[in-house]
């Protein structure tokens, strides 16, 4: 996008408030909770509805949590709120992100991590248990009467290749927010490995790494933090540690493959101290 166009450079354009950003989330959203252990099985999957309904002329939200466990009575909760914590951050189009401000090795962590696009909705839920990767919530959605198809499991071989970006990112020290252009090239290296390549711009060297493939998984095991990448269902995927290490800084992941050649992937990052510094929305198209 040209810097003629860019809405952050528009004097005419101003910015969302956070809760109206939250209020593109409004509807009564159909869907899964699936339960994914930490190598990406599929543990469950019980059916659920959650309702986001703006109350008091939009100053408040009324949100309903059904899910419908099979030979179960639904199980309904019930939240009323008028304004967010700070562990919360909204984008423009209604993406998010909730969770631990700071990291401990004797408490649990883990964030939610929200995309949108359309009609439909894409979340995933990752929490660590002192350090160790617990199981992850993978949640797809849909509008209520609308019937757009879910993307297919997402595959290593259709993340192959050279994607154009940009991103926006977001500080939790509420700092004016940021965006640049990012390219993000992955290419494959014989059937077990490939190479990722960031190229973040602004005179900052490229970031690249070789990653182990193992069916659905890719292990990128060179850094001081490893990480893994889990394809998972509805086109999704899941990138973080295994396993916390101490004094290394941490990110949280979760990428959407919303059509063969649009991504989207929203990051919460953490110092090596643990605390939480921020959070960025890549959206990008294959060239």
């Amino acid at each position: 996008m040209s810097s003629s166009t860019s809405p952050s450079s528009s004097p005419l354009s101003q910015p969302l408030s956070q809760w109206e950003r939250l209020l593109k989330n409004t509807g009564t959203w159909e869907g899964a909770f699936t339960q994914v252990s930490a190598t990406g099985e599929i543990v469950s999957d019980v059916r659920t509805e959650v309702e986001l309904t703006p109350t008091d002329e939009g100053k408040a939200m009324h949100q309903e949590v059904r899910r419908y466990p099979e030979g179960e009575s639904p199980q309904i909760q019930k939240l009323d709120y008028r304004s967010l914590n700070r562990a919360t951050l909204f984008f423009e189009n209604g993406a998010f992100s909730q969770g631990s401000m700071q990291w401990g090795p004797f408490s649990s962590f883990g964030a939610e991590l929200g995309l949108i696009s359309g009609n439909r909705r894409l979340r995933l839920v990752q929490l660590f248990e002192k350090n160790e990767l617990r199981p992850m919530t993978l949640i797809r959605e849909q509008l209520t009467g609308t019937d757009s198809p879910e993307r297919p499991p997402l595959k290593v071989e259709d993340l192959l290749g050279t994607w154009q970006g940009e991103s926006v990112t977001q500080y939790a020290d509420l700092r004016p927010e940021s965006s640049s252009q990012t390219q993000l090239k992955i290419e494959p290296l014989g059937k077990s490995q490939l190479r990722q390549t960031l190229d973040l711009g602004a005179g900052i060297p490229p970031i690249s790494s070789v990653g182990r493939i193992e069916g659905a998984r890719i292990f990128f095991e060179q850094g001081a933090q490893a990480v893994q990448v889990l394809c998972l269902p509805a086109g999704a995927s899941a990138t973080c540690p295994m396993q916390i290490t101490p004094r290394q800084p941490i990110f949280l992941e979760v990428g959407w493959l919303i059509d063969a050649q649009t991504r989207q992937r929203l990051i919460r990052s953490y110092d090596a101290a643990g605390a939480w510094v921020s959070l960025t929305l890549v959206t990008e198209r294959k060239q």
